[in-house]
């Protein structure tokens, strides 16, 4: 298998470490390191994840995102990666568009 991230995803990844970034410096390299690392955990437990709005929903382990993806033949698809501090219909909101 092999994974493909959406443009969307890589948007959502670019907000998030820039959000981090001006917490403090430092934090949104690590929140982009961290994220590509749960990305390529996928190869190994893909498909184990709950199903939300109709797409695997990973939970980041140190921060509060989601990935959001889907099995193909040969590839594991990143959808979006959320934060999920958002208010749930914003979530759902921003799913549907992929549907």
């Amino acid at each position: 298998m092999k994974i493909k991230i959406t443009e969307t995803a890589i948007e959502d990844i670019y907000n998030g470490r820039i959000f981090y970034e001006n917490q403090a410096p430092g934090i949104g390299e690590y929140f982009f390191k961290t994220i590509f690392n749960e990305i390529d955990s996928l190869l190994q437990n893909h498909g184990i994840h709950p199903i939300f709005f109709g797409f695997h929903r990973m939970l980041s382990k140190k921060f509060p995102f989601a990935v959001y993806y889907k099995n193909e033949k040969e590839f594991i698809i990143i959808y979006r990666i959320l934060d999920m501090r958002k208010n749930p219909k914003k979530i759902n909101g921003d799913m549907a568009n992929f549907k």
